[in-house]
């Protein structure tokens, strides 16, 4: 067993320089050098698995904006036909009110597709930005309509469900 350094703390056997009490050298440079590759070789791996996640995330906005688009159109091929009914029965001035509404929302859906996700996003934080207020009366609008439609299908389900497990009893 190596003599112990009477100058080092007790269980400590190197000193501050990279020595050992018995004289010997520590390889701090080899574990240092291992270190820093491995550090560099995380670095690349987060920075390589950043640029896929980027990658990805653009495709499925692409994806996304090309079916709001779709639905849009669908919304407004909706409203047009609403907007037939509505000249028959009432007037062609409320029906020309609809009319201009179904071309509004199929003007907007056009625009939807035109533009680059990017170009969608920059306009949205420049709106937030210009009136927050709205910004916000306009997400809780949104976000009450999404929910009523939820409950509204998930009802229609659970009420299916519920129908059929009675009607199995009979």
């Amino acid at each position: 067993m190596p003599r112990r350094d009477p100058e080092l703390p007790e269980t400590t056997d190197t000193t501050a320089n990279g020595t050992r009490s018995d004289g010997g050298i520590l390889a701090t440079s080899g574990a240092r050098d291992a270190s820093d590759k491995l550090v560099r070789q995380v670095k690349d791996q987060v920075t390589t698995l950043r640029g896929q996640a980027g990658e990805k995330l653009r495709a499925y906005a692409d994806d996304g904006k090309g079916k709001g688009a779709t639905l849009l159109d669908d919304i407004s091929a909706v409203i047009e036909d609403a907007a037939r009914s509505i000249e028959e029965r009432l007037g062609a001035d409320y029906g020309g009110y609809a009319h201009r509404a179904a071309g509004a929302v199929s003007d907007f859906a056009g625009k939807v597709r035109e533009k680059s996700v990017d170009n969608i996003v920059d306009d949205a934080k420049s709106i937030v930005r210009k009136s927050p207020v709205v910004a916000i009366a306009a997400a809780a609008v949104v976000g009450f309509a999404l929910v009523r439609v939820l409950r509204t299908g998930l009802g229609d389900v659970t009420g299916a469900k519920r129908g059929d497990a009675a009607n199995d009893g009979d």
